[in-house]
């Protein structure tokens, strides 16, 4: 999603978006770092609801993606939807209940323990994940940008249909995984 962003409206408009995933991942973090056990319950809980939801966007998106004209934005025109491209993967994040389970795997398993009396300590691991999550989009985001000029509307249309092919798959994927028990 964030290749596609990049080819179609810039490196800035890709680093954006990537920053709301960013935001997310940091939440995350924050959940699993703090041990804030009512945020776990809560997820662990609404999961079904929050998959449908986060299915159902990830397949709008899909669909939007593939009935998506291959209109390449000119480096440095003005991107409207800056707003947008940050709450739709701030979104897309956020409503996968994996991702804060993924972080308490990773924590657990690198034995990233912390004294939930040391806020400090949280606080520097919190800050980590977003410093890692927002060099990563930086990078991406910059790395598909400087091959933008070599896109054209026919491999934009290309790369739509594949990525909207994606997210429509992601998206039933989540929503078969609220039938599995």
């Amino acid at each position: 999603m964030c290749i596609r962003k990049a080819l179609a409206d810039g490196r800035l408009a890709a680093f954006i978006a990537g920053l709301g995933a960013a935001a997310a991942d940091t939440f995350y973090g924050a959940v699993a770092a703090l041990g804030l056990r009512f945020v776990n319950d809560f997820l662990t809980t609404h999961k079904v609801e929050l998959s449908l939801v986060g299915g159902l966007f990830l397949m709008v998106l899909g669909a939007r993606a593939l009935r998506r004209p291959a209109v390449l934005t000119p480096e440095g025109t003005t991107h409207a939807g800056l707003i947008r491209d940050f709450l739709s993967t701030f979104m897309i994040t956020l409503t996968n209940p994996g991702t804060v389970l993924a972080f308490m795997a990773v924590f657990a398993s690198f034995s990233v323990v912390t004294d939930r009396n040391n806020v400090l300590s949280a606080g520097e691991l919190i800050l980590g994940v977003f410093v890692g999550s927002t060099l990563w989009w930086a990078v991406l985001s910059a790395a598909a940008g400087a091959v933008r000029s070599h896109f054209t509307p026919l491999w934009l249309t290309w790369l739509n249909r594949l990525s909207g092919s994606a997210l429509l798959l992601f998206g039933l994927g989540v929503l078969g995984s609220i039938f599995v028990v």
